[in-house]
C-alpha cells in the first residue's frame, strides 16, 4: 500500500481493508509511517520522533490496525513522556495509561506518535517556544488552530485517520474549523478523564478526537464512551451504538441559527454566510428553522473561563516538580502569579459564574433541539495573530484575544452541552470554514444524525489541502 492510496480511507475504510485481508495491518501501518514523515517534514505536528514500535494495542478491536496519535497534554500513555508544549516541562514519562489510553488500546488502534500543541495547551494557535509553529495543510503561512493543532494538521494532511484531542474551550472544534475536519466535543461525563482526575478544569475539559468523517466519529465514541470505576458522573446512557445514528432519521428538528458572538465582536462575513447556508439546508430538509441564540451573560463566561486558567495553573504548580517560570512564556507565568494569588472566594465566584451560563444555555436547548453557529469568528490566522509569549499580556486580555478569535465555542465547555465542527463552508481563497452543532446534554445521538445528513448535503471528502498524502 503506497501512501497516496492509504490516504484515501478514513479510519473505517482502512479497517475494514484489513478484515477483508486485501491489506495487512503492517502495510497499513509502514504507509502510515512514511505519510506522517513526509507530512511532517512541512507541517511539524509532531511533538517527537514516531514511535517505535508502536505502543501496544488489541489485534481484534473495533479499529484494529488504524493509525492512530496522541496528544502532548500530559500524562496519558504510560511509558511516554509529556511536554505540554513547555520548556519548562522536561518530559517525564507517565506511570500509567488513563481510562481513555485503555480504552485507545483495547480499540486496536496503532499509536504511533505524540502531536504538537502550545504551551500549557491555552491558546488557538499551535504555535510554542518548544515547537515552534505548527502549519496549516491548507495554507502553511496560516495556522491549524489550537490547541489540539499538530493532531487536526496531521489528519487533514491525510497522514493518520484520526487522532486524540482535547477540549477545554474549543481545541478541538478549533483546529477541526481551521483545517477541515470533523472535530466532537461530547457530552460532559461521556468520556472519562481518570483515573488521576475526577474531573478536568471544573469538568470544561474533555477527551476525544479529530476525524474526517461522521461515521469514523461516531466509530471512536462507540469504542471510548462509558464511565469507567470511580467517575465521579457520567452522561446519559445512549439508546444504541452512535453508528447506528449516522443514517438515521432525526426527525423533524427544533433549529436556532445564530451568526452574532455573545461577546460582540464582529464575525467574518464568510463565516456568517457559511452558517446562514447551513440554516437554509437544513430548512429545505423540512427542519423548523429560526434566528435565535441564547441570552448569555458575557463577563460570567469569561469569569468562567479566568477558573480554567486557574485550573490549569494549579495542575502545573502542583506538580511533584513545579515549572520553572523563567523557562515560560509570557502568559503562562501570568497564569501561574494569578493562580498562586487567588483566593478562595475568586474559586467561588468562578463556579457561580458557571453555574449561571449553565442555566441559561440549558434552559433555551428545552426549545430547540440543535444550535447552529460559526466554530471560529474568522478564518485561519496568519502564525503570530495571536501573541501568547507578549509579556504586555494580563490573563484577562489574553482571554479577550482568544475569544475575539474563536468567540463561539468555550460557551458550551461551560455548559457541558455536545457540540460538533463540522467542515461545511469554504472560502473565496479555498480556506475551510468549520460550522457548530449544538445539542441538549447527552444528546450526541441527534448531532451524528444531523451531521450525517449534511455531511451528504454539502460533502467535503473531495477536498484536500495543499499538503496531503494523497497527492502521489
Amino acid at each position: 500500500m503506497k501512501p497516496h492510496e492509504y490516504a484515501r480511507h478514513d479510519a473505517l475504510g482502512l479497517r475494514d481493508l484489513i478484515r477483508a485481508g486485501e491489506v495487512s495491518a503492517a502495510e497499513v501501518e509502514a504507509a502510515a509511517r512514511a505519510a506522517l514523515e513526509s507530512a511532517d517534514a512541512r507541517l511539524n505536528g509532531l511533538a517527537l520522533p514516531l514511535f517505535e514500535p508502536a505502543l501496544a494495542h488489541a489485534a481484534d478491536g473495533p479499529l484494529a490496525g488504524v493509525p492512530f496519535l496522541i496528544k502532548d497534554g500530559g500524562p496519558f500513555a504510560e511509558g511516554v513522556p509529556f511536554f505540554v508544549g513547555s520548556r519548562a516541562v522536561p518530559g517525564p514519562r507517565a506511570h500509567h495509561d488513563t481510562d481513555l489510553m485503555g480504552r485507545f488500546r483495547s480499540a486496536g488502534l496503532v499509536t504511533l506518535g505524540l502531536t504538537t500543541v502550545p504551551e500549557m495547551l491555552l491558546s488557538f494557535a499551535t504555535e510554542s517556544a518548544r515547537y515552534g509553529v505548527t502549519r496549516n495543510p491548507w495554507d502553511p503561512a496560516r495556522g491549524a488552530g489550537g490547541s489540539s493543532g499538530g493532531a487536526a494538521a496531521l489528519v487533514a494532511a491525510g497522514a493518520v485517520p484520526l487522532a486524540h484531542g482535547n477540549d477545554g474551550a474549543g481545541s478541538l472544534r478549533v483546529p477541526a474549523s481551521c483545517c477541515g475536519l470533523v472535530g466532537l466535543k461530547p457530552s460532559r461525563g461521556r468520556v472519562p478523564v481518570g483515573p488521576d482526575a475526577g474531573e478536568v478544569l471544573f469538568g470544561m475539559s474533555c477527551e476525544f478526537g479529530l476525524t474526517r468523517t461522521v461515521r469514523d466519529a461516531a466509530a471512536l465514541l462507540d469504542a471510548v464512551a462509558g464511565p469507567a470505576p470511580g467517575d465521579r458522573y457520567a452522561a446519559p446512557t445512549p439508546a444504541g451504538p452512535y453508528a447506528d445514528e449516522v443514517g438515521a432519521d432525526p426527525g423533524r428538528l427544533r433549529v436556532a441559527v445564530t451568526t452574532a458572538a455573545w461577546s460582540g465582536v464582529a464575525v467574518d462575513p464568510e463565516v456568517a454566510a457559511a452558517t446562514e447556508r447551513v440554516g437554509r439546508v437544513l430548512e429545505g430538509m423540512g427542519h423548523h428553522v429560526e434566528a435565535a441564540g441564547p441570552a448569555v451573560d458575557w463577563e460570567a463566561v469569561m469569569a468562567a473561563h479566568a477558573l480554567e486558567g486557574m485550573a490549569s495553573g494549579a495542575m502545573m504548580l502542583m506538580a511533584p516538580r513545579p515549572p520553572d517560570p523563567a523557562l515560560m512564556e509570557a502568559v503562562s507565568r501570568r497564569v501561574l502569579a494569578d493562580t498562586a494569588a487567588a483566593t478562595a472566594l475568586d474559586l467561588i465566584a468562578g463556579l457561580d459564574a458557571q453555574n449561571g451560563v449553565t442555566r441559561a444555555v440549558g434552559a433555551f436547548l428545552t426549545g430547540h433541539d440543535v444550535l447552529v453557529t460559526p466554530t471560529l469568528g474568522q478564518l485561519p490566522a496568519p502564525h503570530g495573530t495571536l501573541r501568547y509569549d507578549d509579556p504586555a499580556h494580563t490573563v484577562r486580555t489574553w482571554l479577550d484575544s482568544v475569544f475575539a478569535y474563536g468567540p463561539f465555542t468555550g460557551l458550551f465547555n461551560i455548559t457541558g452541552h455536545p457540540a460538533v465542527s463540522l467542515p461545511l463552508g469554504e472560502s473565496a481563497g479555498g480556506l475551510p470554514i468549520g460550522v457548530q452543532l449544538v445539542a441538549g446534554y447527552g444528546r450526541e445521538d441527534v448531532l451524528f444524525r444531523v451531521a450525517a445528513r449534511l455531511e451528504e448535503a454539502l460533502p467535503w471528502r473531495a477536498r484536500r489541502p495543499q499538503v496531503h498524502a494523497g497527492h502521489p
